[in-house]
């Protein structure tokens, strides 16, 4: 809601109004208070629409069907004029979020949930149709969602079947995705009838169900097309609900249940008990709803605008001027903005801390599940320790909305301990998001308990594929916070086509897979400096890199890069390069770099790059004071370097921590489902780098600047910095 501007009224026949639901170019809908105290909805036409006589019909006729209808699931009009100056309409008001909202925020409805929408939807079109009318636009904007059932709003084109409508020729009257084909065809009006909205209810049911439109996003052209000529995306849909859907979306209007059959289908009967209020919605729904209603019955009553009749002698005996008039008028409407604004400005949700109520704050928790005893436990305790700081730094903030905790568990860098460790914390409600494994392997073993349970996993060390992820085709909750492992090369064909390197090899190590393949394919498809590629293959089964390494120096490179994951089979490679006298430059993926690769490869390793997606804080201007406070943490010595992916563990942390701010700022709950979809849709500044995810495809993280370099010098990993600086360089 918005607060009322200065040259809003105050009041509209005897209703009192309390602050801006939404405007457009037609007119404005506030939110007011009737004279006995009722919440109502008023729609304001603005007058120079209203001046428009085929307007005011289409209003007046909106008001009148609007009028007509009743039942329990849709709202009821409370207040008319159609024939005012500037005609108003006003009906009950349900303060929670529409259909389309809520499964934006919180993702698809489970199967009970939509059943008891579909049985409720039914049931008010089944008394629409009994009046003789259609709505002909049922969609989730459309659908407000109230404790006790869901409310059908929006009749301003609805007509009587049959008759004619109040429109241009040939127009296409419906939203888009959920219009019937006999909409779509901008049929005549005598086709488009009530089972025109029965095929918009089993759009909005498979919306409910799946999180998706049916018939896919894209211009209005290529949905209507869809919506005429295709099936609609069922997967998804609970199997149970399946064939009463897609009765609904015949394309045949003949061919599709009624409204009272749907009814019926879906278990509704008329004046059954409906059970609990609120029983019927996920919790962060209900939640978001009793929240929502709490604050506007919060609300204060604003005084009306001071009007000063000129000729009352009453008046202090001078009739003010116009201007004063003006100036009267507005500053009445700025206080009772004012109240307003000071409830929306400082209006805390309730447990939320300072201003709450006075209460204690909230706890979210964020899980922290990596390899603390196995193979990765260095990178899996820079994790924990950059992510236990990251909650101290934010709980020591005097304004913040809420506490963090930090829950922490050990999966060994084992899939089957993984897996176990997924399930625990899917099954602790308190954790929001967790701070993802160190391998692959364990991150393919536990995405999709992740996923199935709305919890955002954060990735940093293991690049993952994302064919390799289940899931993951809507509402990711997969979060891999680096750029993809196929961009690795992106700094070594940098670096080399600014050194002018034209000649490069590639040793594939077939022991890396389908990794070493689709290095190697990158490279040759944008080769450094467009000049030539050799690649020369190493079998799996040995690790004899000599004759690889001789085939690849009989190309006469610049470069040697090797292809592959395996620090320690790359540290054979370094030898046998230095074993044959090849003093060009060598590198190759962060994978490889670490203490084996230079343990085994010794003198060999010196001088070789490597593109990777992680920093150095001590090194790095802005992790100043992180590097000074982690050293204080843990204990460690002035000089001491920092572990790779501590920096990151951190600003991850407090990349979801803004999320879950971000969301109670707004006014809405902080569970799983908002806060994936939140973390998606935001950018965050953090001390290593810019996380924010590609508008067009959710998993691919946006920022190509998130690439760096490193060399090793004096047999130890230095870094160079941000890979296009590095190589500028001498």
């Amino acid at each position: 809601m918005q607060l009322l501007r200065t040259a809003d009224p105050t009041a509209i026949a005897g209703f009192r109004l309390l602050g801006r639901l939404g405007a457009g170019g037609m007119g404005v809908v506030y939110l007011a208070r009737s004279g006995g105290g009722a919440l109502a909805a008023l729609k304001l036409i603005r007058a120079e629409h209203a001046a428009d006589p085929g307007f005011r019909a289409r209003f007046r006729r909106e008001a009148r069907i609007a009028e007509q209808i009743r039942g329990r699931w849709v709202v009821r009009v409370i207040g008319a004029d159609p024939d005012a100056r500037e005609p108003w309409l006003a009906t009950e008001f349900v303060p929670g979020p529409s259909l389309a909202e809520a499964v934006g925020l919180y993702g698809a409805l489970p199967e009970e949930a939509v059943r008891a929408l579909g049985a409720r939807l039914a049931e008010a079109l089944a008394a629409l149709h009994e009046a003789g009318l259609v709505h002909r636009d049922v969609k989730p904007g459309n659908v407000l969602l109230a404790l006790d059932g869901p409310r059908l709003i929006d009749f301003g084109i609805a007509r009587a079947a049959g008759a004619t409508a109040l429109t241009a020729t040939d127009a296409v009257i419906g939203s888009p995705g959920y219009l019937s084909p006999e909409q779509a065809r901008a049929a005549g009006a005598g086709e488009v009838g009530p089972p025109s909205d029965v095929f918009s209810l089993g759009c909005v049911l498979a919306h409910a169900a799946t999180g998706r439109r049916p018939f896919g996003t894209g211009t209005v052209a290529a949905i209507v097309y869809r919506t005429v000529h295709e099936e609609a995306d069922l997967d998804g849909v609970p199997r149970p609900l399946l064939g009463l859907v897609r009765a609904c979306l015949a394309k045949d209007p003949a061919a599709r249940p009624t409204a009272h059959e749907v009814r019926a289908s879906l278990g509704a009967v008329p004046g059954r008990p409906e059970g609990p209020a609120g029983d019927w919605l996920p919790p962060a729904v209900s939640a978001l709803i009793a929240q929502r209603s709490a604050r506007v019955l919060d609300l204060p009553v604003s005084e009306p605008t001071l009007i000063v009749d000129p000729d009352d002698p009453g008046a202090g005996g001078r009739a003010p001027s116009r201007r004063r008039l003006l100036v009267l008028g507005s500053a009445a409407a700025v206080v009772a903005a004012g109240g307003v604004t000071a409830w929306l400005v400082n209006r805390t949700p309730a447990g939320a801390g300072p201003g709450g109520g006075g209460g204690p704050r909230s706890t979210y928790a964020i899980g922290v599940q990596t390899d603390l005893s196995g193979p990765g436990r260095a990178d899996g305790t820079a994790q924990e320790r950059g992510a236990r700081l990251a909650v101290e730094t934010f709980n020591s903030r005097q304004d913040r909305p809420f506490d963090l905790a930090l829950k922490v568990r050990d999966d060994g860098g084992d899939p089957g301990r993984a897996l176990a460790a997924a399930r625990a914390f899917a099954g602790d409600r308190t954790v929001l998001a967790v701070l993802g494994p160190v391998t692959a392997r364990t991150v393919v073993a536990t995405a999709a308990e992740y996923h199935k349970n709305l919890l955002v996993l954060m990735n940093l060390v293991a690049g993952v594929s994302q064919i390799d992820i289940d899931g993951q085709t809507d509402g990711p909750t997969y979060f891999e916070l680096r750029p993809g492992h196929d961009m690795l090369t992106v700094p070594l064909v940098y670096y080399l086509t600014k050194k002018k390197i034209r000649r490069t090899a590639i040793v594939e190590d077939r022991a890396g897979g389908t990794y070493s393949w689709r290095i190697a394919k990158t490279m040759k498809t944008a080769p450094p400096s467009e000049g030539t590629i050799t690649s020369h293959p190493v079998a799996a089964d040995t690790e004899d890199f000599a004759p690889a390494v001789r085939a690849a120096l009989a190309a006469a490179p610049g470069a040697v890069v090797y292809a592959g994951d395996s620090p320690r089979r790359a540290a054979l490679c370094a030898k046998a390069l230095r074993a044959q006298g090849f003093t060009g430059l060598c590198g190759a993926v962060e994978y490889v770099l670490g203490p084996e690769f230079t343990a085994v490869a010794g003198p060999a390793a010196e001088g070789w790059l490597f593109g990777t997606t992680y920093t150095d804080p001590a090194v790095l201007a802005p992790a100043r004071q992180f590097t000074a406070a982690y050293r204080t943490r843990w204990r460690l010595p002035a000089t001491a370097g920092i572990e790779r992916f501590a920096l990151e563990a951190y600003d991850a942390v407090l990349y979801a921590a803004e999320g879950m701010r971000l969301l109670t700022a707004d006014g809405l709950v902080a569970d799983r489902g908002a806060l994936r979809r939140r973390l998606r849709t935001m950018t965050y500044q953090g001390l290593a780098k810019t996380i924010a995810f590609h508008g067009t495809n959710s998993m691919l993280f946006q920022h190509e600047p998130a690439l760096f370099m490193h060399r090793i010098q004096r047999g130890a990993p230095r870094f160079l910095g941000q890979y296009k600086a590095a190589a500028e360089k001498k």
